[in-house]
């Protein structure tokens, strides 16, 4: 069965974006994604590799120390549970961020005949409102995927798409994004690789030390194999342990990446900006361009972005937000998976002195905008 003509045929609708739009979300300039290939994956076997390597020396070194040397089943066994029950973290982690979609901006698609009509009738709706102002809002709209942007949604040019809550685009891990649904199987993932790391890192430096200090009761090899897996876990706790503390601080702070890096971002968050006092008109765009900025504005507003914290609600409510648990020890299930975060990824709550500090930031642009 054929499909009725529309009563009211709009036409294409064209690629180029509003003026407006375009000149803020200069983050979505790029073209569109290309398809995933086959090597886009080799970094994400990279970490594959670098969880399951060491695992060969690890069972030699028990072994052969623990329960030839040692003869204590007991500590063997306790090793073995531990540094197996933190691979299994990490991997289920990893799997989770594999698995699951980091945030759809689109709702999911309806199926069946009647609900497309109903789809094409809301879209229709849409476009002959007469209130487009989100269409030129600065941030709520994309042009690339030419639909409605949600609060703290960014475009991302690898992916060829919005992401709820975009973190940053990750190549070590599926060449995918972390957003809003997997963000915190991220953090997760990094705390469980840090923990295997100092775990097995303390277990092998503890069979070196009995090495030096007993060079006659063990064999040549075993020593060379804990060396070799003490300094491999050192290294790994230089390069993830920073990057946990950063992330922490994210965290603790209600921030993502693309916000703490972009501090130009507080421009689409100004209220409108109020008339300067000599009477005059400014000459900044409401809310102001980036490339309208002078030096002195520029640094304003960097040192603005070092105080103005949207979304900080206090460090505990922080954490809960982006693991998302509710009751007081809702963060021992979150221990074994990692969870998600506790919003729709839509709406967030704000920081109550927030407003109050934009307007303030607003206030002091249009003054230094006087001297220029």
């Amino acid at each position: 069965m054929t499909r009725e003509r529309p009563l009211l045929n709009l036409g294409p609708i064209s690629d180029h974006p509003p003026s407006y739009a375009a000149a803020h979300d200069d983050e979505e300039d790029e073209k569109d994604a290309p398809p995933k290939r086959w090597y886009h994956y080799l970094p994400l076997c990279g970490t594959i590799a670098m969880l399951l390597a060491p695992h060969p020396s690890i069972i030699y070194v028990l072994v052969n120390y623990h329960l030839r040397i040692m003869g204590s089943l007991s500590r063997f066994m306790l090793h073995l549970c531990c540094i197996y029950t933190l691979t299994f973290l990490s991997f289920s982690s990893l799997i989770v961020i594999l698995a699951r979609d980091p945030g759809p901006v689109n709702a999911d698609k309806r199926q069946g005949s009647a609900q497309a009509d109903e789809d094409d009738v809301n879209v229709l709706q849409a476009l002959l409102s007469s209130n487009d102002e989100d269409m030129h809002t600065p941030g709520k709209w994309c042009r690339k995927c030419w639909a409605p942007k949600p609060e703290r949604a960014h475009h991302c040019s690898h992916c060829g798409r919005c992401i709820l809550k975009m973190d940053h685009h990750c190549a070590w891990l599926g060449y995918k994004c972390l957003g809003h649904r997997t963000y915190s199987s991220f953090l997760h993932f990094l705390i469980c690789i840090n923990l295997l790391a100092l775990y097995v890192s303390s277990v092998c430096s503890s069979v070196v030390y009995f090495a030096f200090t007993n060079p006659l009761a063990i064999d040549e090899v075993t020593p060379v194999h804990a060396m070799m897996l003490a300094f491999y876990g050192f290294v790994i706790i230089l390069v993830i342990g920073p990057f946990i503390v950063y992330h922490a601080y994210l965290v603790s702070t209600n921030q993502t990446t693309v916000e703490h890096l972009s501090p130009f971002l507080l421009l689409r968050q100004l209220p409108k900006l109020p008339e300067a006092q000599t009477g005059r008109q400014h000459r900044l765009s409401d809310p102001p361009l980036e490339h309208e900025l002078s030096y002195s504005q520029r640094r304003l507003v960097r040192e603005a972005h070092g105080t103005i914290r949207q979304y900080d609600v206090g460090w505990k409510q922080n954490w809960a937000q982006v693991f998302g648990w509710d009751r007081p020890f809702g963060w021992v299930y979150r221990i074994v998976l990692g969870g998600g975060g506790k919003s729709d990824g839509r709406h967030f709550p704000r920081n109550p002195r927030a407003d109050d500090m934009l307007a303030r930031l607003a206030a002091d642009l249009v003054e230094l905008d006087k001297d220029r």
